[in-house]
């Protein structure tokens, strides 16, 4: 084993959550041969307590009473005090479905009884290794504030700790937001923080992007509908579910001139007839509204109506792009870093001053999607993705994931082109692409147990491109019949 591993094995502090007799003494067992300072509780209150006001742990395993669900909910809460501590769960098997939810909240693992000693004793030396790669000065950063499993708020430059306090003003009042940005910027992580930060917070939020739907689709979506002649059943609409929560509509100006009229009349009134039904429905919602689009030029162009558009623009917050907050980078760029690492099991890569110099030059125009984006290439390949120009992964429908990155930045003193050896770079480029994103489908797929719509919208792509990538590398489900007897759908 190598070096790295043995110094985190001398200094690790491992917090044990369980009243298992059996999985106690294996863990035992393995402090004697690994030199851990263990630690145990019998509840997750007191780890909670352990994790929030005493010296804090290295890792925390978590076992998992048989049939108990609440476990689930209390690593939410550890993550939000310690947002960067590894916690391994440890469940039956009967419950292995919750891996996934597990996992979307923030857990690092899920170890499914029974295992062998030799594999409890891997998986925690894995993530004390990982957690030990972790920036502390991003970790416990107070300007980083988690908002969901998948997104946070930096507040390091002027114009967004000021975006942080007009949230924590506008968070109390309840009233109608508009945010206003470019795409990709974080305006649905601004909603989320806000909604995070008031008396709502303890219930539903839900986004609807009104440029995704058609308009008899985004009517039941918002409105629901009632029983009618085509077989609909009756059902609510996400003003109903998010009682007393909050609603973001994402590109307002995408939203029907009829439907316009029927938001206004929730705004105005709280109540709407749903859609078949003749009875008034009262709703208690907040309603948030983004847009990427001049909202007056769409008022004069019949797009949106002039009376929403005074109802949603009283407060109004501008979400600047990222070329014009550019001290985040360097703390962005290690956290991404972070995460697409742990997330794709490979070992986090380090920045070299000539990468954040050449990161602080580019302009950024896909916003935090480009950045992330250019770190997941950097991540699989390193500084030789990006010794040429103009090198542009395909993008397949404007809600791909990963944005473009180009800059030419990259290309000065870089030996492969100097050698003459740039087409096959390039070629070497081109297969390290592919395979990164084949490996990432085979893991979106593997953590969904192949529910490829579920799997595409953990990978942030449309349903029909993963179908059209699973084709193109020819990949089946591991109980998959032979490919003669298959029909791969549209």
């Amino acid at each position: 084993m190598d070096q790295s591993v043995g110094t985190t094995r001398e200094t690790a502090r491992l917090l044990v959550v369980s009243r298992d007799a059996i999985l106690l003494r294996q863990i035992a067992s393995l402090e004697q041969e690994s030199s851990w300072q263990l630690e145990h509780v019998s509840s997750i209150w007191e780890a909670m307590e352990r994790v929030q006001y005493a010296v804090a742990p290295t890792m925390l395993l978590l076992d998992m009473p048989a049939g108990d669900s609440d476990g689930l909910h209390s690593v939410r809460w550890l993550r939000r005090f310690r947002p960067g501590l590894p916690i391994v769960l440890v469940g039956y098997p009967e419950d292995s479905g919750k891996r996934e939810e597990a996992i979307c909240m923030g857990a690092w693992d899920y170890l499914v009884r029974p295992f062998a000693e030799h594999q409890l004793a891997q998986a925690i030396h894995h993530h004390l290794s990982q957690q030990g790669e972790i920036d502390e000065a991003y970790i416990t950063s107070e300007d980083i504030e988690p908002v969901s499993e998948e997104s946070f708020f930096i507040g390091i430059s002027p114009v967004m700790r000021k975006i942080r306090g007009q949230v924590a003003l506008l968070a109390q009042a309840g009233v109608p937001v508009l945010i206003l940005g470019e795409r990709g910027s974080g305006k649905q992580t601004v909603a989320r923080l806000m909604h995070q930060s008031s008396v709502r917070s303890g219930f539903e939020f839900a986004k609807v992007n009104c440029a995704a739907l058609p308009p008899d689709l985004l009517e039941r979506e918002l409105f629901g509908c009632g029983r009618n002649q085509n077989g609909l059943h009756e059902r609510a609409g996400k003003l109903e579910i998010c009682e007393k929560g909050t609603v973001l509509l994402s590109e307002i100006t995408e939203l029907p001139m009829e439907l316009q009229v029927n938001l206004v009349q929730v705004l105005q009134s709280k109540h709407f007839m749903r859609p078949g039904t003749s009875v008034p429905v009262s709703v208690d919602v907040r309603v948030l509204a983004s847009s990427t689009a001049n909202l007056e030029r769409a008022v004069s162009e019949k797009k949106l109506r002039e009376d929403l558009y005074y109802r949603l623009s009283a407060y109004t917050i501008h979400v600047p792009p990222l070329r014009e907050r550019k001290e985040e980078l360097p703390l962005l760029l290690r956290y991404f870093m972070h995460q697409l690492a742990r997330y794709y099991g490979l070992s986090s890569r380090d920045f070299s001053a000539a990468v954040v110099a050449a990161c602080q030059a580019h302009s950024w125009p896909g916003n935090l999607r480009e950045l992330e984006g250019f770190v997941k290439r950097y991540l699989v390949v390193g500084e030789q993705a990006l010794a040429f120009e103009n090198i542009r992964p395909e993008i397949h429908g404007q809600n791909a994931h990963v944005a473009g990155y180009r800059s030419g930045h990259f290309a000065e003193g870089e030996n492969l082109s100097r050698n003459g050896n740039k087409q096959s770079a390039l070629n070497t480029l081109g297969q390290s692409v592919k395979l990164a994103e084949q490996n990432a489908i085979a893991a979106a797929l593997e953590k969904t147990g192949w529910n490829r719509k579920a799997a595409a919208r953990l990978l942030k792509v449309s349903y029909r491109t993963l179908l059209y990538k699973i084709e193109q590398y020819q990949m089946k489900a591991p109980n998959a019949v032979p490919a003669n007897h298959m029909e791969l759908k549209s």
